[in-house]
């Protein structure tokens, strides 16, 4: 990376106290700028495939891109990163070869994986965090440990349609239901966001089986032990297996190093693309409703709306 940006990173999974095989995998590939977290799932030790399948597409596509990010600016024409571009193809990607090799074998069918990926754009000075499932990426900056994704699960989808639902009715739902997933659908919605990264910052990808047994609140005083990543990571995994160790554990800690001082991002030069495209949109309407036939034509589906509507009578009769 630029002399600007230097990051130290360190990833380790553990088969924990109750599984009998690891469907966990870590990627730690600094030449790549990339760091990700599978979290498989499947029977007949498919969801191990379907998480190393989803690591290694992901470098894959990584390794026969990076000539082309030298030749493509930084903002494409609408201020959208082209490294956040490049990391939702490579997971997308990654999606289609999970879904292609279910398809193909029989004993491979129904596997899919969670999947929480992160690389760094040295010419901006950006992180940029795809995800799909409920593995996460946390932030920790000046002592403030920060969620930086959002869990794809039943319990958010609910949440975020059912507000009003009583804590008890919430309590009953099953807690590893995940509403997107590689390998589910082609159709997969990648939640991407992009944030400046400044020296001292701790990031962590991990799995499910470190962020559901260790709280927040634990993860943060581990994390800002001032050790190395690979002692924090280690640190991280043994907490989870003293708390039951019930699933895969897998922490990934990126320090960075070196780099800017400050949380600015800069905008972009004056009579940019992106600048142009932006003043443009400052003419267009404040807000754009489609008409339902316009919907229809678009085929607009969400992986967790079967869900809600099946969960729907039974919320229902228990709120």
């Amino acid at each position: 990376m630029s002399q600007d940006l230097v990051l130290n990173a360190f990833g380790l999974t553990d088969v924990g106290r109750s599984r009998a095989s690891n469907e966990d995998v870590v990627l730690v590939r600094p030449d790549l700028d990339l760091y990700a977290v599978a979290d498989g799932a499947g029977g007949h030790r498919s969801g191990e495939v379907a998480s190393a399948l989803a690591a290694r597409s992901l470098e894959n596509y990584f390794g026969a891109t990076v000539r082309r990010t030298h030749e493509q600016p930084e903002f494409d024409a609408f201020g959208i990163p082209f490294g956040a571009r490049r990391l939702s193809a490579a997971i997308l990607k990654s999606n289609r070869d999970v879904i292609e090799i279910a398809k193909s074998s029989p004993e491979h069918k129904g596997m899919g994986t969670t999947v929480v990926a992160a690389c760094f754009s040295p010419r901006s000075g950006l992180m940029h965090v795809g995800h799909a499932g409920d593995s996460r990426c946390y932030r920790l900056r000046g002592g403030h440990l920060e969620q930086l994704t959002q869990d794809h699960s039943l319990l958010t989808d609910v949440l975020e349609q059912r507000p009003e639902l009583d804590d008890a009715v919430l309590e009953r739902l099953p807690k590893n239901v995940v509403t997107r997933a590689l390998g589910l659908e082609p159709r997969l919605r990648i939640s991407l966001r992009s944030y400046a990264v400044v020296a001292g910052d701790r990031y962590l990808l991990c799995s499910d089986g470190l962020s559901g047994p260790v709280p927040a609140a634990e993860l943060a005083v581990a994390l800002a032990e001032r050790s190395n990543a690979e002692s924090v990571a280690r640190d991280l995994v043994r907490r989870a297996n003293e708390a039951g160790g019930r699933d895969n554990i897998t922490a990934l800690v990126v320090d960075c190093t070196h780099g800017p001082e400050t949380k600015s991002v800069p905008p972009p030069s004056p009579g940019s693309a992106a600048m142009t495209r932006g003043a443009e949109a400052a003419a267009d309407p404040e807000l754009l409703i489609l008409g339902i036939e316009e919907l229809e034509s678009l085929d607009a589906h969400s992986a967790s709306d079967d869900l809600l509507k099946a969960l729907e009578g039974l919320l229902g009769r228990r709120s």
